[in-house]
């Protein structure tokens, strides 16, 4: 496997993410941003930030298929919400839960949350790209 997940002792354990990704691979892959489209291009979960992040992993896992890849090749993850806030994390992290049972995976690569005051269009709250590493 191209990409080892570690918690540094020294470092606080964090249960959405690890703090470092050690890629050894040869094949990068980056995924787009990632926003709340199905196959059609219509939003999903419009309004409701946990169905968004949600769709947006369902995506990412569907682009890193093509490459050849899944979350266990993804090195890192770039999250951006329209209007953060804090009490927003609990939306956040039973989206990325949802996803993770939907996908049969942990998604738990490093990542990065950035607040931003919007993105492509008002309906979308949440845009997340990813980057693989693969052998």
């Amino acid at each position: 496997m191209a990409i080892t997940l570690v918690n540094p002792s020294g470092l606080p354990k964090i249960d959405a993410y690890r703090h470092v990704s050690i890629a050894s691979g040869s094949k990068l892959v980056f995924i787009a941003g990632q926003v709340a489209w199905d196959a059609e291009g219509a939003t999903v979960g419009e309004g409701d930030l946990a169905a968004q992040v949600e769709q947006c992993y369902v995506n990412i896992g569907t682009a890193l298929a093509e490459a050849g890849a899944s979350f266990d090749d993804v090195a890192k993850l770039t999250v951006y919400v329209v209007d953060w806030t804090p009490g927003k994390m609990p939306l956040l992290l039973e989206g990325i839960s949802r996803a993770a049972a939907r996908l049969g995976t942990a998604p738990v690569p490093p990542a990065t949350l950035l607040g931003v005051a919007a993105l492509d269009i008002p309906d979308h709250l949440v845009e997340i790209e990813a980057t693989a590493v693969l052998d």
